[in-house]
């Protein structure tokens, strides 16, 4: 069992890798998806970290259940299904580092978790529990995600929420939308991005993407500027941010309602140092660094000026 749990999708994220001499596009096999990213972050930075979900009974399934172990991810929680496939995406980056998504998922095995195969006492004895929208996209994941959530949150963990809106996966905005704000009033805590804020409203953690975060709870807002680093890749910076942030807030041992402003503002910068590190590598866990990067881009690397 784990302190810090994420729930959700698994899956290969394809990065680009040059060209043959022929021109014709390479692509490198990474593990991803934005739960299981976090999950790798919280583990790189000394957590107790479990990853909740389900892959493919394929080649990519194993690599992946393997990719977590080697991570110190634990994966009592991760289950393999023998009807569906694990879940492809296809990078293509911009000049600016910016991600366009091309998805193999119909329906994917991340959506065939149900809530009957979670261990009911590794989610009383948790934390904190990341997850996210996409495995609403199917069912049984649809039913078994705020079944999930909901267990963990009645037994006192502190409940995470990054929409990840991804729209190639839903049918339509609408219908992506609808299913995005059923699952805000679970939250204690939700990442969105400046395109996710305008989609949903409620938010108590707001991402600003290259530009920083700003923190928002009932008491305060708080607004950081981020680190200047060369963006090389912005896979999984997200992510390590979220990581990063819901780590310090763990740390505190506090329920979120009582973290105070200074705790609040030492978590958002780290998580920006951590973001900042990770979209200097391509890739997403790959790129996630520990403390020790953290800490050095916090004190060596000039903040952003806006």
């Amino acid at each position: 069992m784990a302190d810090f749990y994420a729930l959700g999708e698994l899956l290969i994220d394809f990065t680009p890798a040059g060209k043959t001499p022929a021109g014709i596009p390479i692509f490198e096999q990474n593990p991803g998806g934005a739960p299981a990213n976090v999950a790798v972050q919280a583990a790189r930075l000394g957590v107790s970290a479990g990853f909740i979900g389900k892959v493919g009974q394929d080649m990519f399934g194993t690599f992946l259940r393997d990719t977590l172990v080697k991570q110190n991810v634990d994966v009592e929680n991760l289950h393999f299904s023998n009807d569906t496939a694990t879940s492809l995406a296809f990078v293509q980056l911009s000049e600016s580092g910016d991600r366009d998504f091309s998805f193999y998922r119909n329906p994917g095995a991340d959506t065939q978790i149900t809530f009957d195969e979670v261990n009911m006492d590794a989610l009383a004895n948790a934390k904190v529990l990341c997850f996210g929208s996409l495995l609403l996209t199917a069912e049984p994941g649809r039913t078994a995600v705020p079944q999930i959530v909901s267990y963990a949150r009645e037994h006192g963990a502190i409940t995470a929420y990054d929409p990840n809106w991804r729209a190639p996966l839903w049918p339509n905005a609408e219908v992506g939308i609808h299913a995005m704000k059923s699952l805000l009033p679970l939250a204690d805590v939700v990442k969105a991005s400046d395109e996710e804020l305008e989609m949903l409203t409620g938010c108590t953690e707001i991402e600003a993407g290259a530009k920083g975060c700003v923190v928002c709870t009932p008491k305060t807002t708080l607004t950081l500027n981020t680190y200047d680093t060369k963006v090389v890749d912005t896979t999984g910076s997200g992510d390590s941010f979220f990581g990063a942030f819901l780590t310090k807030l763990m740390e505190t041992g506090k329920p979120v309602s009582e973290i105070n402003e200074a705790e609040l503002r030492d978590a958002a910068d780290f998580a920006n140092a951590a973001g900042s590190v990770c979209a200097t590598k391509k890739g997403a866990i790959p790129a996630l660094a520990d403390r020790e990067l953290i800490e050095t881009c916090r004190a060596s690397i000039p903040l952003l000026k806006l």
